[in-house]
């Protein structure tokens, strides 16, 4: 089947203007006319992947310009007046500058208090496996056209990546998750941010050991100081480094991103996207039909790593019985071909739910991809294709993805873009 591009099918731009162009080494080069300026955009260095550049494309091409890939892989796009220059300066997530501006994500990018390049502000806050790029969920915001005010759902929040960069670009979000530890992280990513001083004022008796973080009550701060022991858990048990050194460590540090984050939203006079995030099924989504904007989501690779076995020193440490919790996680439940029958029917029922959810003609992204199980492939992403189409989803994208470093468990991923499809009056 040959699928409608997105320029077709999934973007809906306003008419494009003629004008000439002309290519620029830097980047992309727009000749002005009469409503237009000449614009140059410039790629962020650490851009290095074929997906990247594809989202890249995409992303102007959300914002109405017109985008051609020429000799270099460099691009050009149509005339772009004042008022969009500026836009694309507070939205984009690939380009570090326009028009020799530089643009907000540049600035964001540079408050990291980590060695890895994507893990600024706070999005290093506790090391989940298999974390979604934050540059591609900013870009997968503006491609699927998610406005300022909006609602993006994640059903499977993970370690919260979506819910960041949906708030920072003023987009609400709605994340679920069965794992409590998924939660726990994801709400002190967000929600710290808000009770920076109280978090302040408690640090020294916490570091000091005269006040200890179960005897803090509930609420936003204990969270943070939770996710600070959560991290020193795993350092103890992964890096074989001291509890109460790492603990201390991480606090500090915890504190400096939260710093960073004030900045930045002083800098950039940000307003900032309402966050709900709770321990929800996604077999069972607790909303109205018709009522999400947006999609974008990575299922559980949970035939392939077990996130119960994974999350193991953290959940004990929040006080769960790992059998009583393994009931509930999808993909975990079972054994041999059972397992794989049981992950397919949790799944399929979490497809209908998001289908369900969201509205008419709106967008869904999902990030998966096929994984190797007892030395044979299991074609996953094919199989989500065919349920998704089947219940009134559409194909429009399809993006193969190269990853590294998720322990060999697979080589690639696919950003699937479904619409759902206009329900007929």
């Amino acid at each position: 089947m040959k699928y409608k591009t997105v320029k077709e099918k999934v973007f809906h731009k306003p008419k494009k203007q003629s004008i000439a162009v002309k290519e620029n080494i830097s980047g992309i080069t727009v000749l002005p006319s009469v409503k237009s300026k000449t614009i140059e955009l410039q790629l962020f260095n650490n851009v290095q992947f074929i997906y990247e550049l594809h989202l890249a494309k995409m992303e102007l091409e959300s914002f109405g310009l017109d985008v051609k890939i020429t000799n270099g892989l460099r691009k050009v796009l149509s005339a772009c007046d004042y008022e969009m220059v500026e836009t694309l300066q507070h939205h984009t997530a690939y380009f570090e500058k326009i028009n020799g501006e530089i643009s907000d994500y540049f600035y964001i990018q540079q408050k990291n208090q980590t060695r890895s390049v994507n893990q600024y502000l706070t999005h290093w806050f506790y090391p989940y496996k298999g974390k979604f790029h934050p540059q591609m969920i900013r870009a997968l915001l503006n491609i699927l056209q998610i406005k300022q005010g909006e609602t993006v759902l994640d059903p499977f929040i993970g370690s919260g990546t979506t819910a960041l960069e949906s708030m920072l670009l003023g987009i609400n979000c709605i994340g679920y998750d069965i794992s409590s530890v998924c939660v726990l992280v994801s709400k002190s990513k967000t929600e710290s941010i808000n009770v920076v001083d109280e978090i302040i004022a408690l640090r020294d008796s916490v570091l000091f050991g005269e006040k200890k973080v179960e005897k803090l009550g509930v609420g936003k701060v204990r969270n943070f100081y939770k996710v600070a022991e959560l991290i020193a858990h795993s350092d103890a048990a992964r890096r074989r480094k001291n509890f109460q050194s790492a603990f201390n460590e991480n606090i500090v540090k915890m504190i400096n991103s939260l710093k960073d984050f004030q900045e930045i939203k002083e800098k950039l006079n940000l307003q900032f996207g309402e966050i709900t995030l709770e321990k929800k099924d996604s077999r069972h989504l607790p909303l109205e039909d018709n009522n999400i904007d947006g999609i974008i989501t990575s299922p559980p690779y949970s035939i392939a790593l077990n996130y119960v076995e994974n999350d193991a020193h953290s959940l004990e440490a929040l006080g769960y019985d790992l059998k009583k919790v393994k009931e509930d996680f999808i993909g975990v439940r079972g054994n041999g071909y059972e397992k794989f029958e049981l992950y397919e029917k949790d799944m399929q029922k979490a497809y209908s739910e998001m289908h369900r959810v969201l509205k008419p003609g709106k967008y869904c992204a999902i990030v998966i991809g096929n994984v190797t199980y007892q030395g044979g492939e299991v074609n996953t992403t094919q199989n989500v294709i065919e349920y998704c189409q089947s219940i009134g989803f559409t194909l429009v994208e399809n993006i193969e993805k190269i990853i590294y470093g998720l322990y060999n468990i697979m080589q690639k991923e696919h950003i699937l873009i479904f619409q759902k499809n206009r329900e007929i009056k």
